[in-house]
């Protein structure tokens, strides 16, 4: 992974995605990079040329508040995007981060997925590892097995392509998921790892990785291609775990009485998971 401080990086990413016509600006001559120029910026933001390009390379580590909130308006971020922009400029310190082993799934939670058998649920931690899951959503999917982690494989396995209907949508929320999961701790071994993986064997994670986006992962819903029983329209859910180190609990589940029900009910029978 790059070196370049994660504040630097995120500027750096973010000012490449605005362009001078999302602020009616008058451009002269043609542009050798994407997005805006760096003196562009710090006019919007109301701050000196040279005191961007201070931020832009990791030379001033502290930007107050309001600098941050002019800086998010110039680069038109988002109210995650610009929470984001505000941690990655003040990070917690290492002691104040929590603790607790990541690898390890409440006794209760583990309880609670005994009796969502029939349904297919699994918990996850910050870097999209499963923890534990259900049965039902194995069978779903191989890739929601403990010991597995999401990302990688919807990246890299082609039956993960098959399975979704919008597969490049899901990756690009599944990628700004990431990164607002993670947060200012950008310097894991673990995401380090997982980072270098899918970007040396992966062209579009690279891609967007790059972009550097946040979305909070939030519930939805999907068209999947199931293999053995077919289309499944399914909502999932995903609810923090709390008093855990970032664990999500990831629940997919059908509308009552609707031909995508009566297909996971089919699949609990086929699967011997009933």
């Amino acid at each position: 992974m790059d070196k370049t401080p994660a504040f630097a990086q995120y500027l750096q990413a973010r000012r490449k995605l605005v362009q001078p016509e999302d602020f009616d600006m008058r451009t002269y001559g043609r542009r050798r990079v994407p997005g805006l120029r760096r003196e562009e910026v710090a006019s919007l933001a109301g701050i000196s040329v040279d005191y961007y390009v201070r931020l832009e390379q990791g030379k001033d580590h502290h930007p107050s508040p309001q600098v941050l909130d002019a800086l998010a308006r110039a680069l038109h971020l988002d109210p995650p995007s610009t929470i984001h922009l505000h941690r990655l400029a003040h990070p917690p310190s290492a002691s104040a981060l929590p603790m607790t082993d990541t690898d390890q799934v409440a006794p209760g939670l583990a309880h609670l997925l005994v009796t969502l058998a029939d349904i297919p649920a699994f918990v996850q931690d910050r870097f999209m590892t499963v923890l534990a899951a259900t049965p039902l959503a194995i069978a779903l999917s191989p890739r929601n097995a403990p010991g597995t982690n999401v990302l990688r494989e919807a990246f890299l396995d082609p039956a993960e392509r098959k399975l979704y209907d919008d597969w490049e949508q899901v990756m690009q929320e599944a990628v700004a998921g990431l990164r607002a999961s993670v947060g200012e701790r950008v310097n894991d071994a673990r995401l380090d790892s997982l980072v270098t993986d899918l970007s040396e064997r992966s062209a579009y994670f690279l891609e967007l990785w790059g972009r550097h986006d946040v979305r909070p992962k939030v519930a939805g819903k999907r068209l999947l291609h199931h293999p053995v029983v077919g289309d499944l329209e399914l909502f999932h859910e995903k609810l923090a775990v709390t008093g855990t180190d970032g664990h999500l609990l990831v629940i997919h589940h059908a509308e009552p009485g609707s031909a995508s029900e009566a297909a996971l009910n089919s699949l609990v029978r086929i699967s011997g998971t009933d």
